[in-house]
């Protein structure tokens, strides 16, 4: 199913953009498309989880934090499946939904007088009452802020730079268009940016190493192909176009950046029946010998699609490339944040 994947790629690849800023259009001039490997890395299927949805950390321990089914598991070092944040005081939301994740540091807030607690992990809860879930490391959960209603809540990241005062980052769409809210310790939300553009799952703070984009809210658009930058005064760019199929439920869409000495990449594959890629209810996992067969380096950013887990690396300095690296199984229907293992 690789072989059929990687064809239906060759033939769907057009171009990638190497854009070092600009008014959040591609050039015609754009680059020639990232190349196919003969031999792409490969996500494998690792662990079995009904309903999961999104995964962050590592934690201290070197643990994350998983969603699935409405609900919160660890998983182990060791690769064990555990429960989190249960019992009265815990955490749950409507099974089906998208709970993205995103995990904090205990860093003080300049202004705020407040900070955000260790491992503390922060949970999209949508429907009719959009907002943000806090669960502290200790397990226990509660409403952290409220957004306006109306809003469809499609991401979440931890601005652990500072470049947007370390602050929650949330996405959230409306009438074909998307705003970026900035949430403070103390739970006060405000609007960061807006943009004709739709985006979904791994959004992702760059660390200040990645080029001129160190610090910038990464954004996939699964609709255009395209992977946005978000920066704190507002402005959207182009940061690349992945060159990969584009389309709802089929797009880049999952998004992390590779810290030193990465052990692993992990990814939720969720079942969506009636999808074109059905996925399959599990936790998908690239190995650093995959890595290094692929030139993945620390500091790249790794964006696969929803459709399949194909995998591109980012890389920016004067100017961002990118390079078809990786390919996962066929059925597979990526959701979330690419988190890591060192």
């Amino acid at each position: 199913m690789r072989w059929v994947q990687k064809a239906a790629l060759a033939a769907a690849v057009t171009a990638v953009a190497a854009c070092g800023g600009g008014t959040g259009t591609v050039p015609s001039s754009a680059p020639a498309a990232p190349s196919v490997p003969a031999g792409p890395a490969a996500w494998a299927k690792f662990r079995h989880l009904a309903g999961v949805v999104d995964l962050a950390g590592p934690r201290g321990d070197g643990s994350f934090v998983v969603a699935a089914a409405g609900r919160l598991f660890v998983l182990g070092g060791d690769g064990a499946l555990s429960p989190f944040a249960r019992g009265a005081g815990g955490y749950q939301t409507a099974a089906g939904t998208e709970p993205y994740l995103a995990l904090t540091n205990s860093v003080p807030v300049q202004g705020d007088h407040c900070s955000f607690g260790k491992n503390a992990v922060f949970a999209i809860e949508p429907g009719t009452r959009p907002g943000i879930i806090m669960i502290s490391a200790r397990g226990r959960a509660r409403r952290f802020a409220s957004l306006p209603a109306g809003r469809a809540l499609s991401g979440i990241a931890w601005d652990g730079t500072g470049r947007f005062g370390h602050r929650i980052l949330v996405t959230a769409g409306s009438g074909g268009r998307t705003t970026v809210f900035g949430i403070g310790c103390d739970g006060r939300v405000s609007a960061v940016a807006s943009g004709a553009l739709a985006v979904e799952g791994g959004v992702v703070v760059a660390p200040a190493t990645f080029g001129g984009f160190g610090g910038d809210l990464i954004a996939p658009n699964e609709t255009s192909g395209r992977v946005y930058a978000v920066e704190p005064s507002g402005r959207i760019v182009t940061l690349v176009r992945s060159g990969l199929p584009a389309g709802g439920d089929i797009g880049v869409e999952s998004a992390g950046f590779v810290p030193p000495a990465a052990a692993a990449a992990y990814l939720a594959d969720r079942f969506s029946p009636g999808n074109r890629h059905p996925g399959d209810d599990v936790i998908l996992r690239l190995p650093a010998a995959e890595f290094a067969r692929a030139g993945i380096r620390a500091g790249d950013l790794l964006v696969a699609t929803e459709g399949g887990a194909m995998t591109i690396d980012v890389r920016c300095a004067a100017a961002c490339t990118a390079r078809y690296v990786a390919v996962g199984p066929a059925i597979a229907h990526g959701e979330g944040h690419i988190v890591f293992a060192s």
